[in-house]
């Protein structure tokens, strides 16, 4: 493992109004600009915590799988620019990578893809599951049950041994595609497609998403390379919230399906994995070049239910180098399938308009990977309700990359922040008051009692108000357990 060089003699000094003063060491990344302060013995010493809501000024561990200058736009897997990758590399060797730490050579990788073959039939336990889902449950929905799951099958490993931990993250980044697939056919009543080994990573997606057994499905080359592009794009982005998800289950030493199926629940959110749908409902919204204008005055007027979406990044403050590689494929997918969608139109002329404009500027907001991503996957037929899905399946390759760097160098210790409470301060229980003492309660003693229907943002009056009335209404709606006659039944 490459580790942080620190310098013993390079301290920053935190200075107390009562005079105490705190060296903390400063840490640098072998490659980048950044700088951290080690905090870790800041209470110990101190008695104090940090409060940084959301980690946006927290290091939470030491990685060497992703680095991401958010400044200068600049995104690597194992030191290797994304974009690069993408346009030479399959997904499984994008794969590999993440995973190992250097890309494979020829026999390497077949090894590899073989070792993927062989792991991606699903057990005939998971996939009776798929029949338990009602005809309009959404494929995440369906993939956190099904992915959550696999623990139940493959409950035997042990995470200390090595070979257990590589055999759970192959079976992972096999199995998942091929759940996310069974997932989409089951929402739309269709026969599951097993994968064929004759196929590659990006065209047995296709075929297990569009071929039926009433027919032979020839995958297109052009949909297979846009897939593929798909996949490594979004394999990893360091410590994002999935990715940082699956870490914190995983330092509870949970099980690592477990701990993806967590990922998972937490890539759906609209703010996260399903921010590529959140685009195609604003461009949709949107709907002309023409209308385009009127949008971008009422995202900066603040106007109430418009949102931009999009654009902007935690990280990045400069174009997301992995927009830059999806803009170019969708324009490539759509020429080469000739589809003509008018959503991109409404993209170019919004981003146009956007880069623009000081407004946007001055707060760098720059498309981001979603931006795009969603015009490539609906021209290749894969409805919304699927685009999170696949960044699922794409991201389950670093979420397993990070879940076994975790385990192998030991960074276990429990995920535990603090928090800094800001309720009620101690205080004594009341004695239970008789329903005959309601009546005659002061308003006093009646917000000291401890009772439902109270809020925390509620006055002392609002609170006593409440407590009356629910103890009036509890003595007005008692009632008596009915037990029916067993004799009769």
């Amino acid at each position: 493992m490459a580790t942080a060089a620190s310098d013993d003699s390079e301290v920053a000094v935190l200075k107390f109004a009562d005079g105490r003063e705190h060296r903390i060491k400063i840490v640098k990344p072998t490659f980048g600009d950044d700088v951290f302060l080690d905090i870790r013995d800041l209470h110990a010493k101190t008695g104090c915590f940090t409060f940084d809501p959301g980690f946006t000024s927290t290091g939470s561990c030491m990685s060497a799988i992703t680095f991401i200058d958010g400044p200068k736009g600049i995104c690597l897997y194992r030191g290797y620019p994304v974009q690069e990758l993408v346009e030479r590399a399959q997904a499984l060797e994008a794969a590999y990578l993440l995973l190992v730490g250097e890309l494979p050579n020829p026999k390497q990788l077949e090894q590899f893809r073989g070792e993927i073959q062989k792991e991606m039939l699903i057990h005939e336990k998971i996939k009776a599951m798929f029949n338990t889902f009602t005809i309009n449950a959404h494929p995440m929905a369906i993939m956190v049950a099904v992915v959550g799951a696999l623990s139940c099958v493959f409950s035997e490993l042990d995470p200390a041994n090595e070979l257990h931990r590589n055999l759970a993250c192959i079976r992972l980044i096999a199995k998942v595609p091929v759940l996310a697939c069974m997932a989409y056919k089951s929402s739309i009543g269709q026969p599951i497609m097993y994968p064929r080994t004759d196929l590659s990573f990006a065209e047995n997606f296709l075929y297990m998403m569009f071929a039926t057994p009433m027919e032979d499905y020839k995958v297109n080359p052009v949909a297979a390379k846009a897939v593929n592009a798909f996949m490594i794009l979004h394999m990893d982005h360091e410590q994002n919230a999935s990715t940082s998800t699956v870490r914190i289950a995983g330092s509870s030493q949970a099980n690592p399906y477990a701990c993806i199926a967590a990922g998972v629940a937490c890539l759906w959110g609209p703010a996260h994995g399903g921010a590529n749908e959140a685009v195609i409902e604003m461009l949709e919204q949107i709907g002309t070049k023409e209308n385009v204008a009127q949008f971008v005055e009422d995202v900066k007027n603040k106007k109430e239910g418009v949102r931009l979406m999009g654009f902007g990044h935690r990280v990045y403050k400069n174009y997301d180098p992995r927009a830059r590689v999806m803009k170019k494929m969708v324009a490539e997918v759509l020429a080469e399938l000739g589809v003509v969608d008018p959503l991109l139109g409404v993209a170019n002329e919004l981003e146009k308009i956007a880069l623009e404009d000081d407004y946007f500027i001055k707060r760098k907001l720059y498309p981001n990977v979603d931006y795009y991503s969603g015009i490539m996957l609906r021209a290749l037929g894969i409805p919304t309700s699927m685009f999170t899905v696949m960044f699922a399946m794409s991201r389950t390759v670093g979420w397993v990359s990070q879940w076994n760097e975790m385990v192998s160098e030991g960074q276990m210790k429990i995920g535990r922040p603090r928090q800094l409470y800001v309720g009620t301060p101690q205080r004594e229980y009341s004695c239970v008051i008789t329903e005959p003492e309601v009546d005659n309660l002061s308003q006093a003693e009646a917000s000291n009692c401890c009772l439902f229907g109270q809020t925390s943002g509620a006055s002392g009056q609002e609170h006593a108000a409440r407590s009356a009335t629910s103890m009036k209404v509890k003595k007005a709606s008692s009632f008596k357990m009915v037990v029916p006659d067993v004799s009769t039944r």
